[in-house]
C-alpha cells in the first residue's frame, strides 16, 4: 500500500466521519446525557464497528453486502430499538441537578460501548464506505499484515481526532446546565438526538 493511498483513505474517512450522521448524533446525545467518560466508551464502540467492516473487507469478504442480510437487519433494528429506549429514558427521567456529578462518574461503560458498536454496525453508510473505498486503494489480493495494520491504525487515529471534539464540547455544555428547567431541556434534547439517530438508521437501505 502506498503512502498516497493511505493519505487518501484517511482523508476520505475523516470527511465521512465528520459529517453528522447516526454515530455522531448518538455520541453527542450520550455526552449531553451522561458526560465525557460514558460517551468516550461509546466512541470506542463506534470505532470497533468501523474496524469490523474494515477487517471484513480486507479479509476478502467483498460479498458481505449480499451475505450479511439477515444478521445485518437484526443488528440494525436492535440498534434502533436501543436508541429509542435511551430516548424514552432521557425524556421521562433523564438527569436532575443533584446527580449531574454522580452521573459523570457512574457506570454503564459496557452499555455505552455496546451502543456505539451497534450504531455503527447498523448503519449501512459505514458498510458501503468500506466496501466502496478500500478495494480502490488497496489490492486485497496482495495485502500484507503491515498494510492492514496501517489501515487499522489510521482508522483509529482519524476517528478519535474527529469524534473526541464532538463529545468534549457536548460534555462541557452539559456541565454548564444546572437549573431544573435547563436540565429538562437537556434531557429532551438528548432524547431528540437519540430518536433522530434511530430514525436515520431505520430509513437507510
Amino acid at each position: 500500500m502506498t503512502l498516497a493511498g493511505l493519505i487518501t483513505y484517511s482523508g476520505a474517512l475523516a470527511i465521512a466521519a465528520a459529517i453528522p450522521g447516526p454515530g455522531v448524533t448518538a455520541l453527542v446525545a450520550r455526552a449531553l446525557g451522561s458526560g465525557f467518560r460514558s460517551s468516550l466508551f461509546m466512541a470506542l464502540g463506534l470505532i470497533l464497528g468501523d474496524l469490523t467492516y474494515l477487517t471484513a473487507v480486507v479479509l476478502g469478504l467483498a460479498l458481505v453486502a449480499q451475505t450479511f442480510g439477515t444478521v445485518f437487519l437484526v443488528i440494525k433494528w436492535a440498534g434502533v430499538a436501543y436508541l429509542c429506549w435511551l430516548a424514552w429514558a432521557f425524556w421521562t427521567t433523564g438527569i436532575a441537578p443533584a446527580d449531574i456529578e454522580a452521573r459523570r462518574g457512574s457506570g454503564g461503560f459496557v452499555s455505552s460501548f455496546m451502543a456505539g458498536l451497534m450504531v455503527t454496525l447498523g448503519n449501512p453508510k459505514t458498510m458501503i464506505f468500506y466496501l466502496a473505498l478500500t478495494p480502490t486503494l488497496v489490492d486485497l489480493a496482495k495485502i500484507t499484515p503491515t498494510d492492514y495494520g496501517m489501515l487499522a491504525l489510521s482508522t483509529i487515529v482519524v476517528l478519535l481526532v474527529v469524534l473526541v471534539p464532538y463529545l468534549v464540547l457536548a460534555a462541557n455544555a452539559r456541565a454548564l446546565l444546572k437549573s431544573p428547567r435547563a436540565l429538562r431541556a437537556l434531557n429532551r434534547t438528548a432524547a431528540s438526538f437519540m430518536v433522530g439517530a434511530a430514525a436515520v438508521i431505520a430509513t437507510r437501505h
